[in-house]
This record gives C-alpha cells, structure tokens and sequence, in this order.
C-alpha cells in the first residue's frame, strides 16, 4: 500500500494534522487545496491549447514590431477654457 506506508502511518499522520490545525480548519484547508489543483488542471489546459493553435499559425514578427514602436498617446484630460 502506498509504497510501504501501512495503515497506522497514515492514521498517525492524520492524526498529527488534526492536533495541528484542528477538526475546523482542515475542510478550509482541503477546500483551498482543491481550488489550487482545479486551477493549476485549467492552466496546463490553457497553454495546451495555446501549444496546440499556436502551432498551426505562424505568427507574423511586423505585427508585434509595430506596436511595440507605436508611442503611447498621454491620457486625455479636461480642456482649459481660452481666455478672452
């Protein structure tokens, strides 16, 4: 089982949790453990899919020189009244 862990190791080992973070806090803890692991399957998932596109269209170098040589226009502001 599990590479030589038996079953009183893995009692112990829940139990030593327990004693540490108590019987409240271990469904917050396993709760964020699973979001971190659904998120951390969704990003693999992304880049797969980006590896996978991205691959069967080159992409054009001029396009991301372009904008990059393109100089940001400064924020519009309020127009100052002429004066008479």
């Amino acid at each position: 089982m599990l590479g030589g862990i038996g079953t009183w190791e893995i009692l112990l080992i829940f139990l030593v949790i327990l004693l540490m973070f108590g019987a409240k806090r271990i469904p917050e803890i396993a709760r964020g453990i699973g979001k971190g692991v659904t998120e951390f399957k969704k990003g693999i998932s992304d880049i797969q899919d980006e590896i996978e596109t991205g691959t069967d269209r080159p992409q054009d170098p001029t396009t991301n020189q372009q904008e990059q040589s393109q100089p940001a226009e400064p924020p519009a502001g309020p127009e100052k009244p002429a004066k008479s």
